[in-house]
């Protein structure tokens, strides 16, 4: 029996170390990363089955204010490098900002061929009764698409048509939906198979800033392995590939 006994306190040891070594975090993440991430978070878990990810989408201004009032976020990707940056200078993060990708805008619609429109076709398309774009004053997304307008001429003539997402997924959201005709979404978005079923025009990037996309670690997040250890997943090639399919540029590609 002694052999037995030998045996029962390794596996409780091993049990033991197992669940010391599983942790649970928080990822607060710009909403335009809602498809990408899920599918680089299910490559994730099958390489460490015992941790437990929670993923939290939304606005990249809403979740950093979240963070700076406390929010148990672990891990910050934003749309938005200076949302990290500023948090970064607050103290409310325990690495630098980095850049994990560069986003892009398009006309998407589930109704019209956006793929023949261009920004300049908004304001008097018969079909076009309404534009969904994410709220400027938070959403980098938003942001970028009344820089575009702007660039384009027609930011003012579009006013009484503009309807304003909460964040970029939601906007999305409203054109499927038919609370708009249009909307200038995420390209991540509409390279999910559901919404790439219908064409979208790129907007041309020179029409807006960089939407230079940036992550960092929270105090909170720095005090569990796990966390760090998704920050270097994020890095492989693996995780790469999953976001150049989904439209996304990496840095120095």
């Amino acid at each position: 029996m002694k052999w037995l006994r030998s045996l029962l306190v390794v596996l409780v040891t091993l049990a033991s170390a197992g669940v010391a070594q599983a942790e649970k975090f928080t990822i607060a993440a710009a909403s335009d990363l809602r498809f990408a991430l899920d599918d680089i978070i299910a490559l994730y878990r099958q390489a460490h089955p015992a941790h437990q990810v929670e993923v939290i989408y939304g606005s990249s201004g809403k979740m950093s204010t979240q963070i700076i009032n406390g929010a148990p976020f672990d891990i910050f990707f934003s749309a938005d490098i200076a949302f990290p940056q500023r948090l970064h200078a607050q103290g409310f993060t325990a690495t630098e900002p980095a850049v994990y990708a560069l986003g892009r805008i398009v006309l998407w619609s589930n109704t019209v061929d956006a793929s023949v429109l261009t920004l300049a076709d908004l304001p008097t398309h018969p079909r076009i009764r309404r534009i969904a774009i994410a709220q400027p004053a938070h959403a980098p997304y938003g942001q970028r698409a009344q820089e575009a307008l702007q660039a384009a001429g027609v930011w003012e003539a579009v006013q009484a048509k503009l309807v304003f997402g909460e964040n970029i997924a939601h906007t999305a959201q409203m054109v499927e939906s038919g609370a708009a005709e249009v909307g200038i979404i995420a390209l991540s978005l509409a390279r999910f198979p559901a919404l790439a079923e219908h064409r979208h025009h790129l907007i041309d990037d020179a029409l807006h800033a960089p939407l230079t996309q940036g992550y960092v670690v929270t105090t909170r997040g720095a005090r569990k392995a796990a966390v760090m250890d998704f920050a270097a997943f994020m890095e492989t090639d693996a995780a790469h590939a999953i976001m150049e399919r989904y439209g996304f540029v990496m840095p120095g590609r």
